[in-house]
């Protein structure tokens, strides 16, 4: 009797444990092929590609039908060709040509710093001009005015602004489309933003500017790294009531598709010669900083942006000599030996970083003739308070904690114009 219940004991925990093997595996087997499934399927999902506001002709083509038209574009301004998987010189075709060809009445083209095609020196004078393929007159406004003229837009009764911006305050392109706007309120002309990724469009940081440091590398009370696309920031100034004696401009912003500011966007052509790549964009808003003191950015060698150094730091393993080049005809320290720091291989920012100032300022040999005497470091950073900090050895994370309140204020004041 007892062995009879003891067998039967025995026989039932063996088929329980086959049964629970026998269960297991099954249910190891369905998720072996639920997670082949899933991995097929993450494979199978193909992210729809950002359509710049260029491409989409058939939102703007409308809105220039019988008028005469103005380009505010340079290098940057170009419609993409679908289906490009390499960007070539046949990947796309400028904006400005595009429309000559679909006969659109273009009268004049206005170009920005670096000029049309993008080629002078940071600060070099553009001069007026033609456009050899066009024939179309080039008016600068980074020559003899910024703001266009009631004559120079006499003729025009739409203007079209096309340009890539990198999202930062100290970046003149956006001061460029402040005038433009000015002079498109005050006398009565449309204005059509085309708009376009900022590379720098994931985070907000840096000191607010204040008024009365208000020039053309920061001519409004926002932060260095802003996190707005150009078209966003243009329905800002209007909405904030930045231009002049408080006129509107009569704004239209075509939005990019399939977009969001927490996307990567390697722009595929640079926006300025000292900004060749991906990397530069990204540090050029912790890096910019230092045009206003004795330290080189790289400008005159292959790496602008991504390296800085002086003739007055410590000996380091990295040494870089500045020589004129193609947006750099005359570089900071031109044929001196620099000591610094090598940053291409540095991981993607997503704040601003103050330990390379901080770095150079501390291990200077001179601080007394650190900051430029012109006050240009004040201006970029819009504010003197940031120089007195550095002076005064404040730490980063100090540093930082000062501009919390301005940003929060700033995030918020942002908000209504966001379209992302």
């Amino acid at each position: 009797m007892r062995f009879n219940v003891f067998k039967n004991t025995v026989l039932l925990f063996v088929l329980v444990l086959i049964s629970c093997a026998s269960k297991t595996k099954n249910n190891i087997s369905d998720s072996s092929e639920l997670l082949t499934q899933t991995k097929q399927d993450s494979i199978s999902i193909k992210l729809d590609p950002i359509v710049v506001g260029a491409n989409q002709t058939e939102g703007y083509l409308p809105l220039l039908k019988g008028k005469r038209v103005g380009i505010v574009a340079n290098q940057t301004s170009v419609i993409f060709k679908v289906n490009s998987e390499k960007l070539t010189v046949n990947s796309y075709s400028h904006l400005v040509d595009s429309l000559v060809s679909l006969k659109v009445d273009v009268k004049t083209v206005f170009a920005p710093e670096h000029g049309f095609r993008g080629t002078a020196d940071a600060g070099e004078i553009v001069k007026d001009g033609l456009d050899v393929k066009t024939g179309l007159p080039i008016i600068s406004l980074y020559g003899n005015n910024k703001k266009p003229t009631a004559n120079q837009l006499k003729d025009i009764d739409v203007v079209i602004f096309d340009i890539q911006d990198v999202g930062a305050r100290f970046y003149t392109y956006i001061s460029s489309l402040h005038y433009v706007m000015e002079a498109c309120a005050e006398q009565n002309k449309t204005l059509i933003v085309l708009d376009r990724p900022n590379p720098n469009g994931h985070y907000v940081d840096g000191p607010i500017l204040e008024p009365e440091h208000s020039s053309f590398v920061g001519m409004h009370p926002i932060p260095v790294v802003h996190g707005l696309t150009i078209g966003e920031y243009a329905q800002m100034i209007n909405g904030e009531n930045w231009l002049k004696n408080k006129v509107q401009c009569n704004l239209t912003v075509i939005t990019i598709k399939n977009y969001n500011r927490n996307m990567a966007y390697d722009l595929p052509i640079k926006p300025s010669p000292n900004l060749p790549n991906a990397q530069s964009i990204n540090l050029y808003p912790s890096l910019c900083f230092f045009e206003g003191t004795t330290i080189s950015v790289g400008r005159g060698t292959d790496l602008q942006f991504q390296v800085y150094g002086s003739p007055y730091l410590p000996k380091t393993d990295f040494i870089f000599i500045p020589q004129p080049n193609e947006g750099a005809k005359y570089p900071k320290h031109e044929n001196k030996i620099c000591n610094g720091y090598n940053l291409s291989d540095v991981s993607p920012l997503k704040t601003l970083d103050l330990s390379y100032l901080l770095n150079a300022y501390n291990t200077t040999k001179n601080k007394a003739d650190f900051f430029l005497k012109n006050g240009f470091f004040t201006k970029l950073a819009g504010t003197k308070t940031l120089q007195e900090q550095i002076e005064a050895g404040w730490s980063a994370d100090k540093i930082k904690a000062t501009w919390a309140s301005g940003l929060s204020k700033f995030m918020d004041k942002r908000q209504p114009y966001l379209l992302y």
